[in-house]
């Protein structure tokens, strides 16, 4: 079944009761001196997708570079009990945290399977687990990578992320700007690598966080302003409104976008 117009009752994405993977507590971040993200407390699941939610340059993306020390960063970041507030970007990499960025950011003059050895940290034990998520990616390993079309970078760009055995992925805006064709696929492929490991998404398209996410975290100004299950959040007209800019409720069809940015909009294949 189509992963974006399934019911949105689908059992698999209600939460689920689960020990917490990654924590944060009293985060606050800036980006050339200024603020962006202020006192930020929430932990993450050891299963399923977690979606990081709000409307336009709240903070979102913010949260995440902070997370992986790409800003400057303050506050208690735990990933499975361990502190990594302390620590380089390479090492919190290395203890496994993987990070998807918002414009995939492939190395466009290197190969499909250049991209993909590169983000090898060993031997990779996922390599066949990768290959079969990816079947066109095989197909496609001596094909230059600037050459795909944003979708199939997108692609290369989750594979990256899967072929490590991480503990949690960070995943940016997958879905931007891709044809609805292709967001449905990356919806998918979503779906299939929360099987094992579980994800923060950061995601516009309401469609995909009400078909995946049993959690929500809701940003706004910088600062959390709403926890508590995807759906339920989704569901209250009312919050969606007031934390998204759109309204949504358990009998719409279409699903809705932050911002009333249509859902699927762009033409990226």
């Amino acid at each position: 079944m189509n992963p974006v117009n399934a019911p949105a009752s689908n059992p698999e994405a209600r939460p689920v009761p689960a020990a917490s993977i990654l924590t944060v507590k009293g985060l606050n971040a800036s980006i050339a001196g200024q603020q962006v993200v202020e006192d930020v407390s929430f932990s993450v699941p050891a299963t399923g997708i977690t979606a990081l939610l709000g409307r336009n340059g709240v903070g979102k993306t913010s949260t995440i570079k902070a997370i992986i020390g790409l800003i400057d960063r303050t506050g208690a970041i735990e990933l499975d009990g361990v502190r990594i507030d302390k620590e380089p970007t390479y090492r919190i990499i290395r203890r496994g945290v993987g990070y998807v960025p918002e414009d995939r950011e492939v190395f466009a003059k290197l190969t499909v399977a250049e991209n993909l050895r590169l983000a090898e940290r060993d031997a990779s034990p996922r390599r066949q687990f990768v290959e079969d998520l990816f079947p066109d990616l095989l197909a496609r390993s001596a094909q230059m990578a600037g050459s795909l079309s944003g979708g199939q970078q997108q692609m290369v760009s989750l594979a990256r992320a899967l072929l490590n055995t991480n503990k949690i992925l960070l995943v940016d805006e997958p879905t931007k700007g891709l044809a609805p064709r292709i967001v449905a696929e990356v919806a998918e492929t979503l779906a299939e690598a929360a099987r094992t490991v579980p994800i923060l998404l950061v995601e516009q398209n309401l469609q995909v966080v009400r078909q995946l996410a049993g959690g929500a975290v809701v940003l706004s100004g910088g600062r959390v302003v709403h926890t508590g299950g995807a759906q339920e959040f989704l569901d209250d007209a009312e919050l969606t409104r007031r934390h998204l800019g759109v309204s949504t409720d358990s009998g719409s069809t279409d699903g809705g976008s932050v911002d009333g940015i249509p859902a699927g909009e762009g033409t990226a294949l």
